[in-house]
């Protein structure tokens, strides 16, 4: 690949990243090299990491509003399709967690933002029960116990309130 004009990585990105990676294959090898595009090569790979992190507090926002609704809505036909989704945003969440995420999200805030998305929703024009106001899980929890744990763990919070 030679020497690719300005502006490629706004006009084509994947031709931008294929030649990027030559270029830094190259510069591995020994080879001198003058076109790489540093500040566009550290700015993907900072995107690289936080595109991961935002993946698994997606799943994660996934599984806080389908247990919430599995409790809001006991009674709905909607509940094992809930149930099914639950363990489905577990374990993508899972494959894409990495250690340094821990520190990164917070499940509090997740889960304040999961009952935001629920206020004001009926199911089969069926008001929610009501719901803890405050998180009930940590991170581990969510990453790592079964569903029903998580619903037994919802339903003392709720209790408990």
């Amino acid at each position: 690949m030679g020497f690719m004009p300005d502006g490629l990585y706004d006009r084509d990105i994947l031709s931008w990243s294929e030649h990027q990676a030559d270029l830094l294959r190259r510069l591995a090898r020994g080879e001198r090299v003058n076109d790489v595009d540093w500040e566009h090569v550290v700015e993907e790979i900072e995107d690289v990491g936080l595109s991961e992190l935002h993946a698994v507090e997606s799943f994660l926002d996934l599984m806080l509003v389908h247990l919430l609704k599995v409790h809001a809505w006991p009674d709905s036909s909607s509940v094992q399709h809930w149930r099914m989704e639950i363990g489905s945003f577990q374990k993508n969440a899972v494959r894409r967690f990495s250690p340094s995420m821990r520190q990164r999200i917070d499940t509090a805030k997740l889960y304040s933002d999961a009952l935001e998305q629920l206020e004001g929703v009926k199911y089969d024009d069926i008001a929610p029960h009501p719901l803890p106001r405050s998180c009930p899980f940590t991170l581990g929890d969510l990453l790592t116990a079964r569903r029903a744990e998580l619903e037994e763990r919802l339903d003392a919070s709720r209790e408990a309130s």
